[in-house]
């Protein structure tokens, strides 16, 4: 498909949003039933997948839909650190990148030639593993680091499974071997079999599945042991298939890639971010309201939109309608008990919604969510408590029971779904605060302006009231 040409322009990529907008401690007001329509913005998830994959095609490609955030800033100027020609109109959302053909583009030439390219990836988790991997495939020395909390989060298991595959990667972090920085030095990737632990992150099996079609030769990925957010390897290989390379499947657990083979460029469509959506539909569920999120479909390539089944669940009215999902609240929730694996980003918004239903919530199949951007396990049942909720751990996920809710000053712990899930308490509750709000710029900056469009609810700041 014929594609746009480049357009200059003046705005940099990599600014900053919210600094000096919204106040250290966030306080909402309650509101009624909420009844209107709201259209999320494109998926982080589809969108870093997407741009990587556009990265390493042949031709230019165009991406509609594309997240303004801090974890598609940080994967887009790393790209452009390293010589990829991107242009971004934020304006429409749109995103024209030439990609390198599996090569590197010729002013980083030096990269190969004994110097380290250094790329931050502050906080962003898919930025580290998608890139790592990418960049294995690849000659040359990159050093990629970020923020304390990413040197803490595990990566051994990808640094493991690329060694197999002849790539010189391993830690450069002597406190904790496992995590990042990571080192890569050498001549790409020669290809082989190799395998990757599935219980920790889903990322890391993108990651190699995306890299692999630049590889020297076929590669095979069996998965050891469970493979969670399962929804979102399938989401990369449809990501992968649309920008025309091959993955084949031989099981839910084993991935062989022929390689090289090459991406090619294509105008591709980012759907709204469903993670995003379940926030909305919460809303509904809370309420006795009725909301209609738009270009989210039950049939879309984010597991997370599975979050409506379990809304439906605990006694919502759930509806697919041409334009959207739409949940309509019945003022009759019930606790569930219920597997998150697939949705695990999740998990935060359902605890909200456990707040307000007769019986416990068990949440299953989570574990992995100790190593998010936070321990989403300890951290969330701390505040839940705080709230009133009687909260017990465990090793994959929680139950908790409601009790009285009371006002409470939450911790996010810099984690964005901390705060967004945490807004859902101070539509009800009085006297919530959200320590901290600014950290939903790491996925949707306009988190709260939105939030308030759709509730009628003001947040102000609570230092001054």
């Amino acid at each position: 498909m014929p594609v746009a040409p480049f357009e200059e322009r003046s705005e940099p990529v990599g600014s900053r949003f919210l600094n000096g907008i919204l106040p250290s401690v966030l306080s909402l007001e309650t509101v009624g039933k909420v009844v209107g329509r709201i259209r999320p913005p494109g998926s982080k998830s589809l969108t870093n997948r997407a741009v990587t994959c556009a990265a390493l095609a042949e031709g230019t490609s165009v991406l509609d839909g594309v997240l303004e955030s801090e974890d598609t800033l940080v994967m887009v100027e790393a790209w452009r650190q390293l010589g990829w020609r991107i242009d971004w109109d934020r304006r429409v959302h749109r995103m024209t990148i030439e990609g390198g053909g599996g090569t590197l583009p010729p002013g980083t030439a030096r990269a190969a030639d004994g110097q380290t390219h250094s790329i931050y990836v502050a906080n962003s988790g898919t930025t580290l593993r998608f890139l790592t991997a990418a960049l294995a495939t690849f000659p040359g020395n990159y050093l990629l680091s970020g923020v304390p909390r990413m040197h803490q989060r595990p990566v051994g298991d990808l640094l493991e499974a690329l060694r197999k595959l002849g790539v010189d990667a391993r830690s450069s972090n002597l406190e904790r071997p496992d995590c990042p920085p990571v080192k890569l030095e050498g001549n790409g990737m020669e290809g082989g079999t190799t395998q990757v632990a599935g219980s920790i992150s889903s990322q890391f099996l993108s990651g190699l599945l995306m890299a692999a079609p630049n590889a020297r030769g076929p590669v095979q990925i069996d998965v050891e042991g469970e493979l969670v957010s399962r929804s979102y390897v399938e989401m990369t290989w449809r990501v992968m298939e649309r920008f025309g390379v091959q993955v084949e499947r031989r099981s839910e657990r084993s991935f062989l890639v022929p390689a090289p083979q090459r991406y090619r460029a294509c105008r591709y469509e980012i759907e709204p971010d469903a993670s995003a959506a379940s926030y909305f539909f919460a809303v509904a569920a809370i309420t006795e309201g009725d909301v209609l999120v738009e270009g989210v479909r039950r049939d879309g390539l984010q597991g997370d939109a599975g979050f409506v089944d379990v809304l439906q669940a605990m006694g919502c009215q759930v509806d697919q309608l041409p334009d959207g999902l739409r949940v309509r609240g019945t003022g009759r929730l019930r606790g569930v008990d219920i597997d998150m694996n697939t949705m695990s980003d999740t998990v935060q918004t359902l605890a909200m919604v456990a707040l307000f239903a007769e019986g416990p919530t068990r949440v299953r199949g989570v574990a992995h969510n100790r190593h998010k951007e936070t321990d989403r396990i300890r951290d969330l049942a701390t505040e839940l408590r705080k709230l009133g909720a009687e909260v017990i751990e465990h090793s994959d996920g929680m139950t908790i029971v409601p009790g009285v809710l009371r006002p409470a000053t939450l911790e996010t712990y810099n984690d964005h779904r901390m705060a967004m899930s945490f807004a859902l308490a101070g539509l009800r509750v009085p006297g919530i605060q959200i320590v901290h709000p600014i950290c939903i710029e790491k996925t949707y900056p306009n988190f709260f302006d939105d939030l308030s469009q759709l509730t009628g609810s003001r947040w102000s700041d609570a230092n001054r009231l």
